[in-house]
């Protein structure tokens, strides 16, 4: 058998290589892998949105569809503009909550980090709920299952971003790759065939039960704004790039722009080009492949892909969330826990919050994805105009060379994003959006009350002053030992070398073992006082916290020394009395003095 104190090694810093974190960081094609799939993911349900408003005036309404699809692209195009702006001002990540914290005032900042957490937390339960769906469609003996399949995925996911961002990406990068190339493939086959090569789903009537006019115009074009949640995500991840971190990100930003928005335009492009309308039991997307390519393995090929690339667009949250939690941790606004990185570098208690906050939500609506959808975009718009009103702001303070085109382009971005916000407000209110009403103050209180804590805190604790200068004190070291062996030496080794003072304590409930303690001390003789505290109830634990407290009084420096003997073997230590641990989580509790565990490793 071999002893000996077990020290902890400290706790490795996060690796800094040239770039800080070389290979542990993000590239442009990573980027977009990593944290653009659900912006870029969102052509399977955007176009569609759309076209599902229109017809309620009727089939022939459909024409509208390319004027509002270029209006979204329009939209897009000015958001890109400003969240590249948004990158260059705010490198640190924050996104539309960095951009109100400095410009417009705490109050617009936590409404902001308030709705980008549940846009973010949305996004992940309704990409792999709509990604269950679409599976469940080409394989319907998992109808059933869907809750089921969302949660293995949620946890497949939560694995891969805990082993690391830039390792999640590169297993995102094919499916990326395969989805753009499928989706550009169906617009230019598609646009190239006279007639399309094959339908698919069940014909459905559309009598005009409204008028085509404003109202149903506005109402097309937010829900087609659906297509546009995700484009603020590489914002909020700045610091997960490479250096440099600002230059990749903003080309990460203007790629995803110029590819979300050539599939929007394309595929509406070839919806009127074919006068496609929903049918059932299929999606619009699935008409568009099928109209390309037919029936064939194509079709089932490039279904397969979109259903995939649904479900792990979730992981833009996971590249952005954990990101935002950090900076709302450093500002105070969430426990601390939140801006620890581990060596990857990852925050794995992001990670992890986010996990739990979107299982939650999808089995509180079993997975449904229709329960999911009104709450969806509303979060993302708040921070969009938030963000937009937040750099004209900016332009119009700091006034740098060509600032007015700038604020500009950003006022008349901040018009439209609040004009979509509340027409989906509006038009989702009593379909769930009133949930988001709710939850938005709530979030803000937390934040509110989390900062209010850590700022009494910070006055109790003198962070902002000078502390006054340490004092020496007279020091006792307390021992709990139940008997005369090496683990009483090796503690009374280590206790000797921390204070002034050793005092040895010893609990027994029988006088017999007593006397025979009392007996071994005296032939061994190390030095250090030995107090026996006679227990008739036989409590061990209780007693030597009554005694720690009794000499805590008088204002000395204590500290408590408790040996554990700990086997090599994880299997072997639930055979180990666990006494020990149980006595330094009281005293912790109860009492102030410093707890000691003095791990000795047994050679078993």
């Amino acid at each position: 058998m071999t002893l000996g104190l077990a020290l902890k090694k400290p706790h490795p810093k996060v690796p800094r290589r040239h770039g800080e974190g070389g290979k542990s960081h993000l590239t442009v094609i990573q980027g977009l892998a990593a944290l653009s799939l659900d912006a870029l993911s969102s052509v399977a349900y955007g176009p569609e949105a759309i076209a599902v408003v229109l017809v309620a005036a009727g089939s022939g309404a459909l024409t509208a569809m390319l004027p509002i699809t270029l209006a979204i692209a329009g939209l897009l195009a000015v958001l890109v503009v400003s969240y590249r702006q948004v990158i260059a001002v705010h490198p640190d990540g924050g996104g539309a909550y960095a951009v109100a914290k400095k410009d417009l005032g705490r109050p617009v900042s936590l409404m902001a980090a308030a709705s980008l957490i549940i846009d973010y937390v949305l996004t992940v339960a309704v990409s792999l709920a709509a990604g269950a769906a679409s599976l469940a469609s080409a394989f319907p003996v998992l109808s059933d299952h869907l809750l089921a399949v969302c949660l293995i995925a949620l946890f497949v996911l939560t694995v891969v971003n805990l082993r690391g961002i830039a390792d999640s990406a590169r297993v995102l990068m094919l499916p990326t790759v395969l989805f753009i190339v499928s989706v550009i493939g169906v617009i230019v086959v598609g646009l190239f065939r006279a007639h399309p090569a094959a339908t698919v789903g069940t014909s459905q009537s559309f009598p005009a039960a409204e008028a085509l006019g404003a109202l149903l115009v506005l109402k097309a074009f937010s829900a087609g704004c659906s297509a546009l949640t995700g484009v603020e995500a590489i914002a909020n991840a700045v610091p997960m790039f490479r250096q440099p971190r600002v230059k990749r990100a903003q080309h990460t930003e203007l790629m995803l722009g110029l590819l979300l928005g050539a599939m929007l335009i394309g595929l509406s492009l070839l919806i009127r080009r074919h006068h496609v309308v929903p049918r059932g039991g299929v999606t619009l997307l699935a008409q568009l492949t099928a109209g390309a390519f037919g029936t064939g393995w194509a079709y089932y090929a490039i279904s397969l892909i979109v259903t995939l690339v649904l479900g792990i667009a979730a992981n833009t949250s996971f590249g952005g969330l954990p990101v935002l939690m950090s900076v709302l941790a450093k500002d105070d606004r969430l426990p601390h826990l939140f801006a620890l990185r581990s060596e990857r570098p990852v925050h794995r208690w992001g990670v992890v919050a986010l996990a739990v906050l979107a299982g939650v939500i999808l089995v509180v609506v079993s997975a449904d994805t229709q329960r999911l959808i009104p709450l969806f975009a509303i979060g993302v718009f708040v921070g969009f105009t938030i963000s937009q009103i937040g750099l004209v702001r900016h332009w119009s303070k700091q006034r740098p060379d060509g600032w007015l085109p700038r604020a500009l382009i950003n006022g008349v971005g901040a018009v439209l994003t609040a004009v979509a916000g509340i027409v989906l407000l509006a038009t989702k209110f009593l379909a769930g959006a009133w949930i988001v009403v709710l939850i938005v103050p709530l979030l803000m209180l937390l934040f509110s009350r989390i900062e209010r804590y850590y700022t009494r805190v910070r006055d109790q604790l003198g962070w902002d002053g000078t502390p006054p200068r340490p004092t020496r004190t007279h020091s006792l070291v307390i021992v709990p030992l139940g008997r005369v062996d090496m683990v009483a030496a090796a503690a009374l080794n280590a206790a000797s070398s921390l204070g002034d003072e050793v005092v040895v304590v010893a609990v027994f409930g029988d006088r017999t073992k007593a006397d025979a303690m009392r007996a071994d001390w005296a032939r061994w003789n190390p030095g250090p006082r030995l107090d026996i505290i006679d227990s008739p109830q036989h409590s061990l634990v209780q007693p030597v916290i009554g005694y720690v407290e009794q000499v805590a009084r008088n204002g000395r420096q204590v500290a408590v020394l408790i040996p554990q003997a700990e086997p090599l073997h994880v299997r072997y230590r639930i055979l180990q009395n666990q006494r020990g641990i149980l006595m330094a989580g009281l005293l912790s509790s109860r009492t102030d003095v410093v707890v000691c565990l003095l791990k000795l490793q047994l050679d078993l």
